[in-house]
């Protein structure tokens, strides 16, 4: 009975309340039972109890709503937040993802059973206190007895205007949904009977967010979730409009109730996407309607409220395949934003300076403008928060604590940083190998700490930031850090180095050992490994999406990690050079420096060319030669040094023409994979550029062993 479209939209903010959960879990941990983050938990259940149950995700309204009543009992102080129950409440909460999975297609038939007895059991206390009501929504929210001054002028606040009258004030942007109701004799005799068997009539307003892209699923859940309470005899729009989301900014409705108005004002105001609720008591004496009577006056905040400026933000789905359609189009524009320079540089030497060519300057310089900005724009379209992948770190983090009896303080800063969505997918995996290496390796045990003169808990930040054109993300660990002296001697015992090469072996050389695939310091295998495991795949997936990772380390004081990261994979900029008749580009990110040699500087240790630059020996390689070309080299060498991780190459080029804008094409299918390319660009004369694999050409240059048998040779 859903369309695809309203079944995205339900996942979409299942995947959001799934994450204020867990976020909220993890407070609640750490701060006890606050009540506000025990209240953000509660309303993010009912959400998904209510949204599931209107969608027919039976097992998935059930789970959720065993999790509201617990959540009832914290917010009575009826139970204490342990860390068995917390332990609990994040096995609940991976259920619910299977289930989410399950509606996916992605797992099977899942059984909640287990955890329901679970959640159960820690109801089994609290037997003799009050139970919770019906619908799993039991006693006041913690709103404050008092009424609340008026606030300062520009501010969006509330107060209890009229006793438990629950009213919206706002002296900002923001305004409550209203509507002026008119009762049919039909109607009022109905409520007028009501009336007599001890029934109230209320007029709910209730607003509804303007991104709101499943209103009349909305609109069905708030009947569905007021038809507990009571009866709703009146709609404004009618119920038939409310179903297809016929309506603006809200809707009303006539309920037939024996709860107070806070309830009712409770109950509808903890489902999502209510952005207002304004509960009024129906009085047929003169057609008025009062404030409903309550015993406390109740502070009004808009729910959700979005910061400021924000208010009246809309948004629209779209498919990530388009934004990379639109990514190829601006490609293509840029290309030929290129070419029309290069002819207006053409058009300016060879006719001079008149009205055409001052206009074709114009129309090129807009163009160029344009493009740019549009560029700009498409590109902020891909971008996606990294908290999209930092969100999901607290929580493993903790688990592996508690795994190790470790204690660790985990810090993140900066989840605001956007990256592009290309990128956020590929940085989860070394970020994840980063941490739990951290946790494992890095960070003692607190007596260890204790005994170190440290503080008991260990200390972990992962941060993002800009950093002129790039992303720059850290990890930091406040723990052991590395040895030298015993990554040596793993080397040795592993047979990577013989005694003479570690000895000559400098501790940076040492120390980026552990990029060396399967090298590990770990004693023991577990399934969380000692740190080494897996760092050959936190710098291959880096380097592949041209970013880089670095780390500084000392004994005892602990090590950070910097993983620096392009904002985009579609354009770069890179060092375009000459070989024969064909222009090459390098990679920007991994050219370390340019340089003009003689060949007399050239050295030669077994067949291998070799050049020293500032006391350092790296490794000669002709671009010719790897591409079996025809060079024009004349005199001097023009050579670029690339680097890639802890190493450098030189290359052998004809001529360096300069830096410029590139947009990456694949080779395609046809090409597959050419040794020492990583693909093509237009340059604006319309020929074409190969891009160079940089990262491959270091990797096989043999660094190491040249380097060796220059040192032996003295």
């Amino acid at each position: 009975m859903f369309t695809e479209e309203e079944i995205a939209v339900f996942l979409e903010e299942l995947e959001e309340k799934l994450q204020v959960i867990n976020d909220n879990v993890l407070l609640l941990e750490r701060n006890g039972g606050s009540p506000e983050v025990i209240q953000e938990i509660f309303r993010a259940a009912h959400t998904i109890k209510g949204s599931s149950a209107v969608m027919g995700y039976e097992k998935m309204s059930t789970l959720t709503h065993e999790i509201e009543n617990l959540f009832d009992r914290l917010r009575r102080g009826e139970m204490d937040v342990t860390e068995s129950l917390v332990d609990t409440l994040f096995e609940a909460l991976d259920t619910l993802k299977l289930l989410k999975d399950e509606i996916t297609g992605k797992t099977g038939d899942i059984d909640i059973s287990s955890i329901i007895a679970k959640l159960r059991q820690y109801m089994q206390t609290c037997e003799a206190a009050e139970p919770a009501d019906s619908r799993g929504v039991a006693g006041d929210l913690a709103y404050g007895t008092e009424p609340v001054s008026p606030p300062p002028a520009g501010q969006v606040a509330a107060t209890a205007a009229f006793p438990g009258a629950s009213a919206t004030v706002s002296t900002g942007e923001y305004q409550p949904y209203r509507t002026v109701l008119e009762l049919e004799d039909a109607v009022k005799e109905v409520v007028r009977e009501a009336e007599v068997r001890g029934f109230q009539a209320y007029q709910v307003d209730i607003g509804i967010d303007q991104g709101c892209q499943m209103k009349g699923v909305r609109a069905f859940l708030i009947f569905e979730t007021l038809q507990q309470t009571g009866e709703i005899i009146k709609s404004i729009p009618p119920a038939e409009d409310l179903q297809e989301g016929k309506y603006e900014q809200g809707f009303t409705v006539v309920l037939l109730t024996k709860e107070d108005a806070g309830e009712v004002h409770d109950l509808v105001f903890s489902i999502a996407e209510v952005s207002s609720v304004e509960v009024r008591l129906i009085k047929l004496r003169g057609w008025e309607q009062t404030p409903a009577p309550d015993a406390a006056a109740r502070q009004q905040v808009k729910k959700d409220a979005a910061p400021p400026g924000k208010e009246n933000i809309k948004t629209v789905r779209v498919d990530v395949q388009k934004l990379d359609t639109l990514m190829n189009l601006v490609g293509e524009l840029v290309i030929d934003r290129t070419r029309l320079d290069r002819f207006v540089e053409v058009f300016e030497s060879r006719y001079g300076s008149d009205d055409l060519v001052e206009n074709i300057v114009e129309i090129s310089n807009h163009l160029g403008q344009v493009t740019n900005d549009l560029q700009e724009e498409i590109m902020k379209a891909r971008m996606l928060p990294v908290a999209h992948v930092f969100n999901r770190l607290p929580r493993m983090v903790r688990d592996l604590a508690h795994k190790m009896g470790k204690e660790i303080d985990f810090i993140i800063e900066g989840r605001e940083t956007e990256l592009d969505r290309n990128v956020i997918e590929v940085i989860g995996d070394p970020l994840i190998h980063l941490l739990r290496n951290a946790v494992d390796h890095g960070i003692e045990p607190p007596e260890e700490r204790v005994r170190l003169g440290k503080p008991r808990t260990g200390r972990l930040l992962l941060k993002a930031a800009y950093v002129e054109s790039h992303i720059v993300i850290t990890l930091s660990d406040d723990g052991r850090g590395m040895d030298p002296d015993k990554i040596r001697q793993k080397a040795i015992e592993k047979g990577l180095m013989t005694p003479e090469q570690a000895a000559r072996a400098s501790d940076r050389e040492i120390l980026d050992l552990i990029f060396t695939p399967g090298f590990s310091t770990a004693g023991t295998v577990s399934d969380v490994s000692g740190r080494g495991v897996g760092m050959d795949i936190v710098r291959n997936q880096i380097e592949q999406i041209n970013g880089s990772v670095e780390f500084t380390t000392a004994p005892g004081r602990g090590t950070t990690f910097t993983i620096k990261l392009p904002l985009t994979l579609a354009i770069i900029r890179a060092l375009m050079v000459t070989l024969g008749d064909h222009v090459y580009a390098f990679p920007l990110t991994n050219v370390l420096e340019t340089l003009t040699l003689k060949p007399g500087e050239i050295r030669r240790v077994r067949h291998a060319e070799v050049i020293v630059v500032r006391g350092q020996v790296l490794p000669l390689v002709r671009l010719a030669h790897l591409f079996q070309e025809k060079s024009k080299e004349e005199g001097k060498l023009s050579v670029v040094i690339l680097g890639s991780g802890d190493k450098k190459v030189g290359v052998v080029v004809d001529r360096l023409i300069g830096e410029q804008e590139i947009v990456i094409k694949s080779l395609g299918g046809y090409l597959g994979q050419v040794p020492g390319l990583s693909g093509a660009t237009i340059l604006g004369d319309g020929k074409v550029a190969l891009i160079v694999d940089a990262r491959g050409i270091v990797k096989d240059a043999g660094v190491e062993e040249i380097i060796y048998e220059v040192s032996r040779a003295g």
